[in-house]
């Protein structure tokens, strides 16, 4: 399990991929930081409530703190004031042990980061470079035959006729020997700056990307290391409080049994006793001797009613607001998963077969349980009737044989991404340069889909070069420019549907004219007949190229 070899070409997702990691672990210190502020302020709250509610000296509450409840009441605000310093203490150790550590470690990553990138893109840089002086030295050599070709013919032109001198033939032919030594010298050079490129590319993927790759993952196993041991560090932090903290609950605890309430019952008695005894009986005073008329008026009270009723306000209710949940229209995702990269792409459609093989499997049981079911009613047919598990068995079937086409269907395309279908040769793939899509074809940069697919070694966006191929751009090419010559003959590897304006359909195995070579974005231009031409991926055809056409050259 190495990234040198496993992720050869997925340099930019790597460079995306580790700046990540980074992010990550600043986000975590971020939360420790914040999470140390959040005690800090706590203990701080906890300090000035215990303080706020303290017995103030010389003061009726210091008369009253006699009592074993009040006492209780003070011991927990002492408690909690310790209670407060451990909060202090998680703090201190979280910004000591963590965010400070942490911190000087993610700038260290970050310069590891740099420096293995730059690296990196060195190592591109250079191999890039390499592939231009063979690219040169290659347009050198078929130059310099060129012109060998040309001399010669004038030679032989000047020899056979018969009315030019003989020193001019001579000249001619020393002429013609000048070039053919030029081209044999232009030969060698191609042929050992050709040596010298794949000796620099071999050592370019299997030594120098692979070397820088592996410390990007041993950074990146550092990183992650060191997180899981941060966050022990956390869990310890608050762990290693957690028994002082204990002890001040203990103590709160106790304080709240060492309250007796007889006793502070006893206590108020012993405040406010007057000691003085209850008063007795009054004695009972006879004053029937005395003999006096009293005069009973009656009086009459009439009370007024009243009606009035209060009627209970109402509060109305307020209407609560209704947010709909809108749902963002994410773009669908094509059948044969087409958006995604080829690995991805091959286990999404195995998963895709492993599911449809299950259902068909499923179905399978279901059909052979009703034909079971079917011989017992056959032979039976007091059991049930036959008739309606046979048209169960029909419908069955009909799902089995929709399942199984659509089985088909992800299997070829999985077969496809597997390289199971034919496959086109190693020239041909080279020339390409790009992975093809039907839909939405995108013209790179040829030195990038050289490197890499994704064009990864580039360290500014602003090189990389892309346009987006339109139907305009199609149809200037076709209006500005006259009828092009035929350049060579290609054959149609695969069937391609050319639903864009500006490309042609063709069919497996058909054989067109070729009239415009693949310029490095992955598309060539063909003909089929005078009035019908368009592009087609060169991915999907194999071209075969005139030698003695001009400006063409041979792809196998």
């Amino acid at each position: 399990m190495s990234w040198g070899t496993e992720l050869w070409d997925q340099f930019d997702n790597l460079e995306k991929h580790t700046q990540w990691g980074i992010e990550v672990l600043e986000k975590y210190i971020k939360f420790v930081k914040e999470r140390a502020e959040i005690e800090i302020n706590y203990a701080k709250q906890l300090r000035n409530l215990s303080k706020k509610y303290q017995t103030k000296k010389n003061s009726k509450e210091e008369e009253e703190s006699k009592y074993t409840s009040c006492k209780a009441f003070q011991t927990t605000l002492n408690e909690m004031n310790d209670y407060a310093g451990q909060h202090e203490v998680i703090s201190e150790n979280m910004t000591s042990q963590i965010t400070a550590e942490l911190t000087r470690f993610v700038q260290e990553l970050k310069q590891e980061r740099k420096s293995n990138f730059h690296e990196g893109r060195k190592a591109q840089q250079h191999i890039e470079t390499c592939w231009k002086q063979l690219e040169s030295s290659k347009r050198r050599f078929e130059r310099e035959c060129k012109e060998a070709d040309r001399a010669q013919q004038y030679f032989e032109r000047m020899d056979a006729d018969i009315n030019v001198t003989k020193a001019d033939v001579e000249k001619a032919r020393q002429q013609a020997q000048i070039r053919h030594q030029m081209s044999d010298d232009s030969k060698g050079d191609y042929s050992s700056v050709l040596q010298k490129f794949n000796r620099e590319q071999h050592e370019h993927y299997f030594s120098h990307i692979p070397n820088i790759f592996q410390k990007l993952q041993d950074m990146e196993e550092r990183r992650i290391g060191r997180m899981g041991e941060s966050l022990k560090t956390y869990a310890d932090i608050d762990r290693q409080v957690v028994p002082i903290i204990g002890k001040c609950l203990d103590g709160i605890t106790k304080s709240a049994e060492s309250i007796d309430e007889k006793q502070d019952s006893q206590t108020v008695i012993d405040s406010f006793k007057s000691g003085f005894e209850p008063p007795g009986d009054v004695d009972f005073e006879d004053f029937t001797q005395s003999i006096m008329k009293r005069t009973v008026s009656d009086n009459s009270l009439s009370n007024a009613k009243t009606d009035g009723k209060s009627e209970p306000k109402i509060s109305g209710k307020s209407r609560g607001k209704l947010w709909p949940f809108i749902k963002k229209n994410k773009g669908a995702t094509p059948e044969d998963f087409s958006n995604l990269p080829p690995e991805q792409r091959r286990k999404k459609l195995q998963q895709k077969v492993d599911e449809i093989n299950k259902e068909i499997q499923k179905e399978i049981d279901q059909r052979d349980a009703l034909t079971k079911m079917k011989d017992v009613y056959t032979k039976n047919p007091q059991m049930g009737d036959a008739a309606s598990v046979a048209q169960k068995l029909i419908e069955i079937g009909n799902t089995i044989e929709k399942l199984r086409i659509e089985a088909q269907k992800f299997e070829s395309w999985l077969a496809e991404v597997e390289g199971r279908l034919p496959a086109r040769n190693d020239s041909s793939r080279r020339q390409s340069g790009l992975y093809e899509t039907q839909n939405t074809p995108t013209v790179n940069n040829c030195a990038q889909d050289r490197e890499s697919p994704d064009g990864s070694y580039t360290e500014d966006q602003s090189q990389e070069t892309e346009v987006k191929v339109t139907p305009t751009e199609f149809d200037d090419d076709f209006d500005d420019e006259e009828t092009l010559p035929t350049i060579g003959t290609c054959k149609a590897l695969y069937a391609f549907d050319g639903e864009n304006e500006g490309t042609i359909s063709v069919t497996e195995g058909e054989v067109l004219s070729v009239i415009e070579e693949d310029k490095g974005d992955g598309w060539t231009r063909i003909r089929r007949s005078e009035e019908e031409e368009g592009y087609v991926p060169t991915s999907y055809i194999e071209v075969y190229l005139d030698r003695n056409a001009k400006g063409a050259m041979t792809y196998i």
